[in-house]
């Protein structure tokens, strides 16, 4: 009898000291997700024919006196691009290609200070935040070495710069102190290039040159109308697709002719 009574008192102890872990663990577990929140604001674009891009807010809370960075991206794949070079000493043209691997379509990032005060190397790279920690993630074939490989990738990013599908950015997120906690905004223009599909928003919190938290949420780009409907015709039915499209150049040019016509001509 006394043993059970021991046997029954250890049990109650196993018990209490379970349930006791539990309540820390889910309160702990609450508190983390209540540290750093994300919305994304106009999440589902949707493309037209008058479509012509957009913008995307990210707002959110986080903890004060922490750093944020934001990241847009779209999933990773692989990306061809031509190699201009001199044949014959002296003609420019295209002399092979090269193949980005590892490689977003869309990539942007925005910070409250400038990326190299906020992140060691190392976080930059587990996080793939920043140019430089995507030129080292991104893989370049084929090239001779690192010199050939920062070459083209500064090309690369030069070419996504100009079509505003790459940038980035320092202090433009704007933060202000709402009931003892920080709150985070940011407006950001879609560039109409952007092709249809999921996007990722990230945002990471950061103290002492560490990504301490990260959300995420998603942006929807869709197809929509009589853009949809070509876009599927093009895909599954090229040859009618091909007779719509001259059917459309020749109206266009008639009516371009009829106009000229009835103003006199061109002087």
């Amino acid at each position: 009898m006394k043993k059970f009574k021991i046997q029954n008192s250890k049990f109650k102890i196993e018990v209490f000291l379970f349930l006791a872990f539990c309540i820390l663990y889910f309160a702990a577990s609450a508190t983390a997700f209540a540290d750093l929140t994300i919305k994304a604001n106009h999440d589902h674009i949707k493309i037209d024919f008058f479509y012509h891009g957009s913008s995307v807010s990210v707002k959110g809370e986080a903890d004060p006196g922490t750093d944020l960075i934001v990241k847009i991206t779209s999933p990773e794949g692989t990306q061809e691009l031509r190699k201009k070079g001199k044949a014959a000493g002296f003609l420019w043209m295209n002399v092979g290609n090269l193949d980005f691997e590892n490689t977003p379509y869309l990539y942007s990032v925005h910070s409250t200070k400038k990326l190299e005060d906020m992140l060691s190397r190392e976080e930059m790279d587990k996080y793939v935040i920043g140019y430089p920690a995507l030129s080292r993630h991104i893989e370049i074939t084929p090239v001779s070495g690192e010199d050939e490989k920062l070459k083209w990738f500064d090309e690369f990013l030069k070419y996504k710069e100009s079509s505003n599908l790459y940038r980035s950015s320092s202090g433009k997120i704007m933060t202000s102190s709402e009931g003892g906690r920080q709150a985070y905004y940011i407006l950001t223009d879609w560039p109409y290039q952007a092709p249809p599909g999921d996007y990722i928003v990230t945002v990471y919190a950061v103290k002492d040159r560490q990504v301490i938290e990260k959300a995420e949420a998603n942006v929807s780009v869709e197809q929509v109308g009589i853009v949809k409907a070509l876009a599927e015709m093009a895909r599954s039915k090229a040859a009618m697709y091909g007779i719509i499209s001259i059917l459309a150049a020749l109206a266009a040019g008639f009516g371009v002719g009829l106009i000229f016509r009835k103003g006199g001509g061109a002087h």
